[in-house]
């Protein structure tokens, strides 16, 4: 059959893709911009990519009209604060459109678990997209899921830099809310079980782990099968908005993130309706054991797909492309290079560069500025990056953004998503004669970004020299 998959370089679409592409489905990828989609070229070559932004004017001038079933896995939660939802109503209108043009005879959405009468703002989006979905001709399946577990998702990665870096917490009284978390191999079962699936057209379901546990029974869970100290105290007066900087600052989220995560944590999320699972003959892991898997993969290096490397993360919210192409005009430049010996390991260092290999030199400043940035609503250090030695276009390394890497051209291009008064980039290219080049670019927004720029003068001697120079050791 023919799949039309949306939102196909995000967190649930990256590990979506190849089970369907193996099960023997014709693929097509459908996402804002191919330059940061990257899949295996195994993989690669049995699935065809379109661009659509369901954000815009409909076009449906180059869009498939024989597609069997399409997956709907878009959400704009991170994306603002105050109109994420009304974001979410236009891309689903516009994707109902195109649907409508196409032969589609199946949509299959995932949502959010929503039973409570008291909904947040998020869930409440999340109920209101599935209303506009039904609207279309196709038929309808609906997916609703609670906090998803599994390596690198947003729920896993903030529950784990809480108890890693927290032995002791001063939490609020949301830490109480009950809810129901799904490993995140449960929720593949389900998205491929439900395909073309006739009993489940036109119907609802709420999918789930068997555990039913507060936010605080999943923090000691998680110390208790890490073997760390865990101590927490209940406040109940922390705020809204001061629970979201807490967040913000001791985890690697978004600020915006934060705030619509704590909106959704007051609401208990418990699912009431589990035919599903004895329809599919799908048995749902415990929460440890979602745990246990997710350990499995970052300790083997086998992390498929991770949210921070989504663009919800940054500070940009636009296409990057228009960065790709380093400007000169109006720029302040630092230009080294070095004669090398060996391109091949040169490569493997470049390629591993940032996260927990660090800078090559002078970490302790890179982690300074690091601070600096978060303590100015910047992304500081905390996103790391999710391969060890493997970079794509669009995954970020720590408080860059990868714009270009390409390992045939021997180029990787970074661009900054730190707070600053200007844009940077920071490009390793190694040219014919085997030398290498390590070029940073500032183009500074008035005085103030000169300034910032000629202060950092003598810093940049030392960290680009020391790094060009263990690079290329």
């Amino acid at each position: 059959m023919k799949v039309l998959l949306t939102g196909a370089n995000g967190y649930i679409g990256m590990r979506l893709l190849p089970l369907l592409v193996e099960a023997g489905h014709d693929v097509i990828c459908c996402v804002r911009n191919p330059n940061r989609f990257y899949v295996d070229k195994a993989l690669r070559d049995h699935v065809q990519v379109i661009q659509v932004d369901f954000l815009k004017e409909v076009d449906t001038s180059k869009f498939p009209k024989d597609i069997d079933i399409a997956y709907y896995l878009i959400h704009s939660m991170s994306s603002s604060i105050e109109d994420f939802d009304s974001m979410e109503a236009l891309s689903a209108k516009n994707f109902n459109t195109y649907m409508d043009y196409s032969n589609t005879k199946q949509v299959i959405y995932l949502s959010g678990i929503v039973n409570d009468e008291h909904l947040s703002k998020h869930l409440q989006s999340r109920k209101n997209v599935e209303q506009l979905l039904y609207k279309a001709k196709n038929s309808l399946t609906v997916l609703r899921a609670g906090i998803i577990v599994g390596s690198g998702s947003s729920s896993f990665e903030i529950i784990r830099d809480l108890c890693e870096k927290l032995p002791f917490m001063i939490t609020p009284k949301w830490v109480y809310t009950k809810t129901q978390p799904i490993g995140i191999r449960d929720v593949l079962k389900f998205l491929i079980g439900v395909l073309n699936k006739k009993e489940c057209f036109n119907e609802s379901f709420d999918i789930a782990g068997p555990n039913v546990i507060t936010y605080k029974e999943m923090l000691y869970l998680y110390a208790r099968y890490r073997k760390i100290p865990l101590y927490i105290v209940t406040i109940p007066i922390m705020t809204p908005k001061l629970s979201s900087y807490w967040l913000f600052f001791v985890t690697s989220t978004s600020y915006k993130l934060a705030m619509n995560l704590v909106d959704s944590m007051k609401v208990p999320v418990i699912a009431e309706n589990n035919k599903l699972q004895e329809l599919l003959g799908i048995k749902t892991m415990t929460y440890t054991k979602a745990l246990s898997l997710a350990f499995t993969k970052i300790e083997q290096n086998q992390v498929v797909s991770s949210w921070k490397d989504s663009k919800i993360s940054g500070r940009y919210r636009k296409s990057l492309q228009k960065y790709v192409s380093v400007p000169v005009n109006g720029c302040l430049r630092d230009h080294k290079s070095i004669a090398i010996n060996d391109i091949e390991l040169t490569l493997n260092r470049i390629w591993s560069i940032g996260g927990n290999t660090g800078w090559y030199y002078g970490d302790w400043m890179w982690k300074i500025r690091g601070h600096f940035d978060k303590i100015f609503g910047g992304v500081g250090l905390r996103r790391g990056r999710t391969h060890k030695d493997r970079i794509n276009s669009g995954d970020v390394i720590d408080f860059w953004r990868v714009l270009v890497a390409d390992k045939e051209k021997r180029r990787l291009l970074l661009f900054a998503e730190m707070r600053l008064p200007g844009e940077a980039w920071l490009e390793f290219t190694i040219d014919k004669n085997n030398v290498l080049h390590q070029t940073a670019t500032f183009r500074p927004k008035g005085l103030l970004g000169r300034l910032y720029w000629y202060s950092l003068v003598p810093f940049h001697y030392f960290i680009f020299n020391g790094m060009l120079k263990k690079i290329a050791k």
